[in-house]
């Protein structure tokens, strides 16, 4: 499945866990990876995530934990 991760809302983002986030729900992104990401998110950008079919539910449930906005595109 891949969504789109739009915004975080959380007053202070913590980067650390957002981007320990993207690389446990997320097919084929490392940490390095995961951090750019991250940041590309906390400026405002959205960015678009492969997620593991298996675990979906638990990811959005993380997702939402970390104030983070997002959207399935498929």
């Amino acid at each position: 499945m891949k969504i789109n991760l739009l915004s975080c809302d959380a007053q202070r983002p913590d980067r650390r866990a957002i981007a320990k986030c993207i690389v446990e729900i997320s097919t084929g992104i490392d940490g390095g990876l995961a951090n750019e990401f991250t940041d590309i998110l906390l400026e405002g950008d959205p960015v678009d995530i492969e997620l593991d079919d298996k675990n979906t539910g638990s990811a959005l449930r993380a997702l939402r934990k970390l104030d983070i906005d997002y959207e399935i595109v498929e």
